[in-house]
């Protein structure tokens, strides 16, 4: 019993260790991989990638946020069915990849929601399309989700539901949120075979 306490203990301090990365040291990187961007302390101020780094043709079409107890649909967007998708270009703007979402304080106290998302992809084939999405209050880490598409067809669409457990918070906390507009960020990592190839952001809002 010992030797497990002191084998934990050891990888506990080197878990304490691991070394963070800031979002400055990643721009100088020719890729940036999951490990990157999972040492990251604080949101970031810009994007990790080029808006042309989505040479997939990755293209979000809808969205669906709803709370779990009931199925109340909280936040929904579409784009048109007849839409059809530009290739990103470099003299095009990031107002793409950025949302800022109005929510109403009881969102806060919320255990779980699902987001739908539907999305469709070109003519090469997406492997192991992976998106780690981590939300912060300020610069402090509220929590980190992993989610993975899987491999996705040339020239497919896509729809999936992943399931957020959302950290429980304290009345003072909430208080401080609400109160802090926009000062609630996160970062949505997506990745193909380990390599960042989409970045999106937004803040959020909890005084609706």
């Amino acid at each position: 019993m010992a030797a497990r306490a002191g084998l934990a203990s050891v990888m506990k301090a080197a878990a304490a260790k691991k070394k963070e990365v800031t979002e400055e040291e990643l721009r100088g990187k020719s890729a940036i991989t999951p490990e990157d961007v999972l040492a990251l302390a604080k949101p970031c101020q810009g994007y990790l990638c080029k808006i042309t780094d989505n040479v997939y043709g990755i293209d979000f079409t809808a969205f669906k946020l709803r709370e779990l107890e009931h199925g109340t649909t909280l936040f929904e967007v579409a784009k048109p069915a007849d839409s059809v998708y530009e290739p990103p270009t470099e003299g095009d703007d990031d107002s793409s990849r950025f949302v800022r979402y109005e929510l109403p304080p009881a969102f806060l106290k919320l255990t779980g929601v699902g987001a739908t998302v539907t999305f469709r992809v070109g003519s090469k084939p997406v492997g192991n399309f992976r998106m780690i999405e981590r939300h912060f209050f300020k610069d402090r880490l509220l929590k980190s989700f992993d989610f993975s598409f899987g491999f996705c067809m040339p020239n497919s669409t896509n729809t999936c539901e992943h399931m957020y457990d959302l950290p429980a918070l304290s009345d003072s906390e909430i208080a401080e949120m609400i109160a802090g507009h926009y000062e609630t960020r996160s970062d949505s990592f997506y990745f193909v075979d380990g390599k960042l190839v989409m970045h999106h952001r937004a803040d959020y809002n909890y005084d609706n």
